[in-house]
């Protein structure tokens, strides 16, 4: 296992973080703890949860799984979405984030979260005010660093902005869905992210389960979240998504590499990331990606692989510039 800084905190995590997303939902609290204590095995000590995962029930089990060995785990949970039926339990209002993390400490059974996300943008609350609340949580020693997931570039540099004009907490970790098939975050979040020297962890290295090799030859599935999630088909519907997979799978099989473990080690070659998030519902699941840890990935093989797919526009109309 290799260790990477946070950004420009100081603190060592592992290159790739565990999402404990299918905690309490598709995976049982035996089979969450079979998964948790094989990351632990390999090296992993980063570990990424949400308020919403399961209910709640994935920080509840979380927190039971790292309980004797807190010191050691870099632990991240996130705020914003939907808690409840009520008016304002949701958001990135001041109000609904002191209830937030409250909650998400008890539910995981800690005195402080390291990274706090503001899971999602919130046009409703000012920037200004969710940011004095995230500086007020590191004061109280109840958040160490406040961090964004699924904010455009231009929000999270104008955050940033407003923190230095202020002097408060800033964001130190960005969270951004990011995979073969989804390559925008190249536009301006990593570089936004390098530049200001922010840490940045990646959801969906797999697509979905588009690129683990489970849909090669063009095959559609029955079952499973293409079929059952709307959010899911609206994100990677498209034919050229699946014109990307199937390229990659079979460069993948040329090389003699299972294609998810390749998926993963693509994303973790990024300069720009820290640690891409991996998920799974059971321990046959999780192996083939912790086997991107095996991966020998250069940068002209990543530019290989980069080739299968297509690449986003640059930020401006100077296309020329790429030549």
């Amino acid at each position: 296992m290799n260790y990477r800084t946070l950004g420009r905190t100081g603190v060592q995590v592992s290159n790739l973080c565990f999402g404990a997303m299918s905690f309490g939902s598709i995976a049982d609290e035996e089979t969450s703890k079979a998964m948790f204590n094989r990351c632990r095995e390999v090296g992993i000590n980063f570990f990424d949860t949400a308020d919403v995962y399961a209910g709640g029930r994935s920080e509840e089990i979380l927190g039971r799984l790292i309980a004797d060995c807190r010191q050691d785990i870099v632990l991240t949970s996130k705020f914003c979405l939907p808690m409840g039926k009520g008016i304002n339990s949701k958001g990135m209002s001041r109000r609904h984030m002191v209830l937030s993390v409250e909650e998400s400490l008890r539910r995981l059974g800690t005195d402080w979260i390291d990274v706090y996300f503001v899971h999602h943008f919130d046009a409703e609350t000012a920037i200004e005010d969710t940011l004095r609340g995230l500086d007020d949580l590191q004061k109280q020693g109840k958040i160490l660093y406040p961090a964004v997931s699924n904010w455009a570039a231009w929000q999270i540099a104008k955050a940033l902005g407003i923190s230095s004009k202020e002097g408060l907490a800033r964001f130190e970790c960005i969270q951004p869905m990011y995979n073969l098939v989804k390559r925008q975050t190249e536009v301006e979040i990593l570089p936004l992210a390098q530049s200001e020297q922010v840490g940045v962890i990646t959801y969906s290295p797999l697509a979905a389960g588009l690129l683990t090799g489970k849909y090669n030859g063009g095959a559609k599935p029955e079952q499973g979240r293409f079929v059952e999630h709307q959010g899911t088909q609206l994100r990677y519907g498209e034919q050229q998504h699946w014109d990307v997979a199937e390229r990659f799978h079979k460069h993948a099989a040329e090389r003699g590499e299972h294609p998810a473990s390749l998926a993963i080690a693509w994303v973790m070659a990024n300069p720009a990331v820290t640690a891409p998030i991996i998920g799974a519902r059971n321990l046959e699941q999780l192996e083939p990606l912790l086997g991107a840890l095996d991966v020998r990935m250069t940068p002209e093989w990543r530019q290989d692989i980069s080739a299968l797919s297509i690449a986003p526009p640059p930020a401006t109309d100077r296309t020329e510039e790429l030549a």
